[in-house]
């Protein structure tokens, strides 16, 4: 008997999700999505954080490679000219507790490039690698009944259709309407949370000035602790000699769409380091802006009762202020629990498998909700929550920790491998890091950036503001 699965949304989520359910053996799997997928490394309407920066963190790119073994995603992104910062020393952070310094051990590494390229080449390696088939196609609700989810329906000119399959995974990302889908099968009470800064994204693409190629990837981070919106600012090596500058504020510091306000609002930052580097690039598009950003938690997992055949992976779970650079990271965990469970389970059809998927998906989204939450509740203007008495106490942890990574290698190194997800938050209370943050930085902070003799001439080779 063959049995068909249907992936609803053609996006990182989505993706690995189609590539999994493939390697298990799936007869059919088709991936649909509102958008004609471009033939290269071109943006797409379905994506609305397209034009601003992404991260892939350590972890996140570990499981893509375990996800799709062979491809070799990590080599192909690369060779398209993809950059891999170490975090240890291929960045320059300025924090609201000071300048990071950098230092000459390994640590984890992100990969930097569009989201673009990203996608482009994890669809192709899908591509060639499976017998997945995309459809142009929107998808307008489930069929089925509250206790299995039997297919899709799709829209189409002459009246909807609907698409029979044994499982279907919702990663149509953050415009699901997952909530109205299960309604409409009699599943109701989803319990959902929104915390929203009210982050803008402004981002503008530059061509890498000549002599400036191996500059680090530099950014001012937003301070949360002074009772002011959040302001940042990133300069982004991505492909084709190019910088990704991506500038974010809340709610009352949100950036400009102009191009002299665009730099004006970097130089006006705690540093104005990045407006330094860009007044000397030349500017390659426009400014582009996206307000899509808040957090939104929909606790499907606490639901007592949930249809079988159905999962929910990716930002249409849980979706994350892209500020911090998860989101990415987090579907691709989804996409490996998916994975888990169905070699576990050894059919498509087994009874429980859908829930199993759903919480195991849940839970590898909790560090990453954590991380931002803890963070948005902190600026003025917040919508959705206030911090908690607990909040309050990691906060207060997490500056001291912070504070001492800006002289203390233990410190830092224990940030690194939380923020880039490649341990879990519980890392940071171990007993190495807490005697870290107890005994503070042994070196004294440092108010300029930690750049080489070389990277400081091209910094004033650029600088064209006289700051």
């Amino acid at each position: 008997m063959s049995h068909r699965a249907v992936v609803v949304g053609a996006g990182l989520a989505g993706l690995l999700a189609a590539a999994v359910l493939s390697a298990a053996g799936v007869d059919e799997v088709v991936v649909l999505d509102r958008d004609d997928l471009p033939e290269g490394p071109e943006h797409r309407k379905g994506l609305p954080q397209g034009r601003h920066a992404h991260l892939l963190m350590t972890g996140g790119m570990d499981a893509v490679e375990e996800l799709l073994p062979g491809a070799g995603v990590r080599e192909r992104l690369l060779a398209a000219g993809a950059h891999e910062v170490s975090l240890s020393s291929g960045m320059l952070a300025r924090t609201p507790e000071g300048w990071l310094r950098r230092w000459r051990r390994e640590g984890p590494v992100m990969v930097t490039c569009t989201r673009a390229l990203l996608d482009w080449v994890v669809r192709t390696a899908v591509r060639e690698r499976t017998a997945v088939e995309f459809r142009r196609a929107a998808a307008v609700g489930l069929t089925g009944s509250r206790d299995r989810v039997r297919g899709v329906r799709i829209a189409a000119p002459g009246g909807d259709v609907d698409l029979e399959a044994d499982l279907v995974v919702d990663a149509s990302g953050r415009g699901t309407r997952v909530v109205g889908w299960l309604g409409g099968l009699g599943v109701s009470g989803v319990r959902e949370r929104a915390v929203d800064s009210g982050l803008v994204n402004a981002s503008r693409v530059y061509r890498v000035p000549d002599g400036a190629e191996r500059f680090p990837l530099t950014i001012v981070q937003a301070d949360p602790y002074v009772s002011r919106p959040g302001r940042s600012a990133m300069v982004m090596p991505v492909e084709g000699g190019r910088w990704l500058v991506s500038c974010g504020g809340s709610r009352g510091g949100e950036p400009p769409a102009d191009p002299e306000g665009f730099l004006r609002y970097t130089l006006d930052l705690p540093d104005p380091i990045v407006g330094r580097l860009i007044s000397g690039a030349e500017p390659l598009t426009d400014v582009h802006l996206s307000r899509s950003t808040s957090n939104v938690r929909r606790h499907l997992e606490k639901l007592p009762h949930w249809p079988e055949g159905f999962v929910v992976l990716g930002d249409a779970l849980a979706t994350f202020n892209p500020a911090y650079g998860h989101g990415m990271s987090v579907a691709a965990f989804g996409a490996r629990v998916l994975g888990r469970e169905l070699d576990r389970a050894g059919s498509l059809t087994a009874p429980g498998l859908a829930r199993r998927v759903l919480r195991g998906a849940a839970r590898s989204a909790d560090a990453a909700w954590t991380m931002a939450v803890s963070q948005d509740v902190l600026y003025p203007g917040v919508r959705g929550g206030r911090p908690t008495p607990g909040d309050r106490v990691l906060t207060a942890y997490t500056r001291r920790m912070m504070k001492a990574a800006t002289g203390s290698y233990a410190a830092a190194s224990a940030i690194w491998d939380v923020t880039s997800l490649r341990t879990p938050p519980t890392r940071m209370f171990r007993p190495g890091a807490v005697l870290a943050a107890l005994a503070g930085s042994p070196l004294p902070p440092s108010t300029e950036p930690p750049l080489t003799p070389e990277e400081r001439n091209v910094l004033r080779g650029l600088d064209r503001t006289g700051v």
